[in-house]
């Protein structure tokens, strides 16, 4: 399990100053880009290697507010792994160590025309670090 550090930004509050729902969303992309990363297949990589990996489904479960200046820390595994398809987990919690909120996202893999592909076999150095960070 990898760990993602966010801090609260004003502009990520409403009018009441509570953190707005939709940017939860964007904080797992943003840990998901920072575990690939830690893994050695930066979406850079990935994207050189003709590798597209859009999101198929997610959800997200709120748990307690967040506000301004808080810092949330998002942990991140892999819930399920198949060949052309898989899940992330994403628990985050504040600087209390609370959980706030609970979420997943499902993503296939495509190449460049967009066609299915199974990383498994075309490229299992990937597959490989996926699965062994389900170990960590």
């Amino acid at each position: 399990m990898k760990v993602y550090k966010h801090k609260i930004h004003y502009y990520e509050t409403d009018k009441m100053g509570v953190t707005h729902h939709s940017n939860y969303i964007r904080w797992m992309e943003e840990a998901r880009v920072y575990f690939l990363d830690s893994i050695g297949w930066s979406y850079k990589k990935l994207e050189d290697n003709g590798i597209i990996s859009p999101v198929t489904e997610v959800e997200c479960k709120y748990v307690a507010s967040t506000t301004f200046d808080d810092e949330i820390s998002i942990e991140v595994s892999i819930a399920d792994i198949k060949s052309v398809k898989i899940s992330i987990d994403y628990v985050m919690k504040n600087q209390d160590d609370k959980v706030v909120c609970k979420g997943r996202s499902s993503h296939c893999f495509l190449n460049a025309k967009g066609s299915f592909i199974s990383i498994q076999k075309l490229y299992p150095d990937f597959y490989k670090a996926l699965e062994d960070s389900m170990d960590n």
